[in-house]
């Protein structure tokens, strides 16, 4: 099996996807995904072309495959609330529009929280929104994420998000991203991974399943708290997760860690060394400590 595992990686002003691809191959991955600038904004600047031109031939050179390469929009963006409507619908096409240009096909996106609209009105903001972003002839595929169902969360479990996709005009342009965290934070039971792809096929299909994020959790099943933990110390435990990364079912589908720093240390060289070697380091964080000393 050839396993497609990365990290969430930085994206500079000055180096941009090149300086991302940099950064992932010293983790040791074969894919990985970024922000095209902070998450907590949506303040973006240019594309360079120049750049972009030499990070899709180094991605070339160390056999990547673009289809694999993950971008997020930034969590700002909150399309279940009205709010901020026409916003959230011009800031998603532009990025759609940055994401192309960038040679990348996978965006990754929250489904958004109600802020005490309900659920139902709730859903169809999203919808409504999406339908407004979408435009047939795009090239970029938006991955509706699977939430933990923190406060008014949408998307914490697979009906809502395909009552979504069911609404969705040009529903072959959404896909979804599984993490591991918040379907464990919002009640699946990854003891029993089998079930829960299996619930997924039959609710929405696994030909929808596009990226997975790869996070243990810091808090226990059905907690709805969404709080990340390096892998094999929290409460889903590494065997799970090997079991999740190595499934037969998914094994072109890209796989991404977002588990935290350590210090102010990325911990993603050492996992991803632990995930390819099937054993659970226990001396992770000082080896990350004493990596980057």
């Amino acid at each position: 099996m050839n396993l497609v595992i990365g990290s969430h990686v930085s994206f500079k002003k000055d180096t941009q996807m090149l300086g991302s691809i940099k950064e992932a191959l010293s983790y040791g991955a074969n894919t990985f995904m970024f922000y095209t600038g902070a998450p907590q904004n949506t303040k973006r600047y240019d594309i360079d072309n120049k750049l972009t031109k030499q990070a899709l031939d180094l991605l070339i050179d160390n056999n990547i495959d673009i289809n694999n390469v993950v971008v997020h929009a930034p969590y700002i963006v909150n399309l279940a609330n009205d709010k901020n409507y026409d916003f959230n619908v011009s800031f998603l096409k532009q990025e759609i529009k940055r994401v192309e240009l960038l040679g990348v096909s996978l965006l990754v996106l929250h489904p958004g929280s109600h802020v005490g609209l309900g659920e139902e009105k709730g859903i169809q903001n999203i919808i409504d929104s999406l339908n407004d972003v979408i435009y047939p002839d795009q090239k970029v595929f938006i991955c509706l994420e699977t939430m933990a169902g923190k406060g008014t969360e949408l998307g914490r479990n697979f009906e809502q998000i395909k009552k979504i996709i069911d609404g969705i005009k040009h529903s072959e342009k959404i896909k979804v991203c599984l993490d591991t965290c918040h379907i464990h934070d919002a009640g699946y039971d990854l003891n029993n991974f089998d079930k829960v792809i299996e619930d997924f096929n039959k609710i929405i299909g696994l030909d929808k399943l596009a990226v997975i994020h790869i996070n243990d959790s810091k808090n226990e099943k059905n907690s709805h708290k969404d709080r990340h933990e390096n892998i094999g110390y929290g409460h889903i435990g590494f065997d799970n997760i090997l079991t999740v990364i190595y499934h037969d079912k998914l094994k072109s589908i890209p796989k991404i860690l977002e588990t935290p720093y350590i210090m102010q240390y990325p911990p993603y060289k050492m996992e991803i060394e632990m995930i390819r070697n099937k054993k659970f380091n226990d001396s992770l964080i000082n080896d990350v400590i004493n990596y980057y000393k």
